[in-house]
């Protein structure tokens, strides 16, 4: 049984080798929702040993799971998003009771989890090999892409059903099994993947779920049999997992957030600026990692920009995330809300103005979850931390600047690499972006939201690996040479 309810709150068990098991350890993990703190579900700590387990019955099931031809697995994941549309509108109020997301944007959580685990499958028939002539006679060089085995993903707290099935869905595809550890604030709906695994007949251990902390997760790293780890988080935890990833040279891909420009031009369409400008700072509460961080606004057009964004987020609704018309919901925890506060705070003492916001709200259903007002802060320079760290929340600060030049010197000097965003009509300035700006993912004249055919993939300290796209999925596969020499 996947959990049982006791005084209406839900307790569930580990997910390992298509059992819900008990876990190892009496740790547990309370799962709060950051609308009004209550209590919603209670998840295990899983231990070393639980780990364990679980990478032991992803190693036991991933020889037979390998030989099957690719298109079959592909078949076995598409019975699993038949159960995933089936379940779109429960596993999405689950998100939003634990992460504090609008239930619309909890919706499209749930089928971006389905186009992330449809596009591997679409690919399953095109996992391709090379044939090259040999400088010997008579000989053949054959390169064949492999899984690697066991793999495991350690996922973030911000989106974690779709980084769910960001990861399990090309590796499953590619002949990997896998260990799935979702975040100690945000594991509930993902915990609900292992029973729609196993209602759709997915082979027992080929995917496996424990959720928990450190402990386990530093097991799943550090054991032998994980032969590729895949991570989406801190910078901090990502060093943390690249140290111990080394002693067993374990294939390693982390996406570890952003610190994105937002550049708009003097020959840019504002209004559109704007537009993207506010969707791009304000989704998911600024809790996505390409999320509008830092911008740039050409002196020509400062004012206009400043008042069109200051007006279109004086209009946002900051409320329950479960009402259709809610703008903005809950940050995910008290100490996220703790760490805006302090950034603020020494952003206005270093010598930024609040032009909007700069507090937490408070009356009403305000005096209880983890809220903070749309906030912006003007005046602000490359050297304050304001714009050098990453906020992750509905904080933005913006600088004036004079020149194309500038904003691309002021958009690079940054130690993060992930998205940024720039606003021009000129094409040539669009030709050298390829060249000058130093981030994976450039979105031009447009807002946030990266497509399943594209490549995320972030520069210096946002990650090394990628995802999505044809090249997410090699990232699963390791090569293999055959010398065939016939003579």
């Amino acid at each position: 049984m996947m959990k049982e309810t006791v005084k209406g709150v839900d307790h569930y068990r580990l997910y390992i080798g298509g059992q819900w098991v008990e876990s190892a350890s009496s740790e547990k993990i309370e799962v709060l929702n950051p609308t009004n703190e209550e209590v919603i579900a209670i998840v295990p700590d899983a231990s070393v040993e639980d780990g364990r387990r679980a990478l032991e019955a992803a190693r036991d099931a991933q020889p037979a799971w390998a030989a099957l031809p690719a298109v079959q697995r592909g078949e076995h994941l598409m019975r699993f998003t038949v159960k995933l549309r089936e379940n779109r509108e429960r596993l999405a109020r689950l998100l939003t009771l634990e992460q504090g997301k609008t239930y619309g944007l909890a919706l499209v959580e749930i089928d971006a989890t389905i186009d992330y685990i449809d596009f591997p499958v679409q690919c399953a028939r095109r996992i391709e090999g090379d044939l090259f002539p040999s400088d010997e006679p008579n000989e053949h060089i054959w390169i064949h892409r492999v899984p690697y085995g066991v793999t495991a993903a350690l996922t973030a707290w911000n989106f974690p059903v779709a980084l769910a099935g960001r990861k399990f869905g090309p590796s499953l595809v590619a002949g990997n099994t896998m260990v799935v550890k979702p975040p100690p604030l945000t594991p509930v709906a993902t915990m609900e993947l292992g029973q729609l695994a196993t209602e759709a007949g997915l082979p027992p251990g080929v995917l496996n779920i424990v959720p928990g902390g450190a402990t386990v997760g530093e097991e799943l790293v550090t054991n032998p049999i994980t032969r590729l780890v895949t991570m989406t988080g801190s910078v901090r935890t990502g060093q943390h997992l690249y140290h111990l990833a080394a002693d067993n040279i374990t294939a390693i891909r982390l996406e570890l957030g952003g610190k994105a420009p937002f550049i708009v031009m003097e020959d840019a369409d504002v209004d559109k600026a704007v537009e993207c400008a506010l969707i791009s700072r304000y989704v998911n509460c600024g809790q996505v990692c390409t999320c509008n961080e830092r911008m740039y606004v050409h002196e020509a057009v400062y004012d206009r920009f400043l008042d069109g964004f200051l007006a279109g987020s004086k209009k946002l609704k900051m409320g329950d995330p479960l009402q259709e018309d809610t703008d903005i919901g809950p940050k995910v925890s008290r100490e996220e809300v703790d760490k805006l506060d302090a950034m603020v705070g020494q952003a206005v003492a270093d010598g930024c103005q609040v032009a909007l916001g700069g507090q937490r709200p408070s009356g009403g259903m305000f005096d209880r979850g983890f809220w903070y007002d749309p906030t912006v802060l003007t005046g602000a320079t490359n050297d304050m931390p304001i714009m050098r760290e990453e906020i992750f929340g509905p904080v933005v600060p913006i600088a004036k600047i004079g020149s194309f030049e500038e904003a691309l010197q002021l958009a690079n000097d940054s130690d993060y690499g992930l998205a940024a965003y720039v606003f021009t009509h000129d094409m040539r300035r669009i030709q050298r972006l390829v060249q000058e700006l130093d981030f994976g993912e450039i979105y031009v004249n447009r807002a946030i939201g990266e497509q399943r055919q594209g490549f995320h993939n972030g520069f210096k300290l946002s990650g090394t690996g990628g995802e999505d796209g044809k090249y997410g999925l090699e990232n699963y596969l390791q090569k293999k040479t055959f010398y065939v020499n016939f003579g």
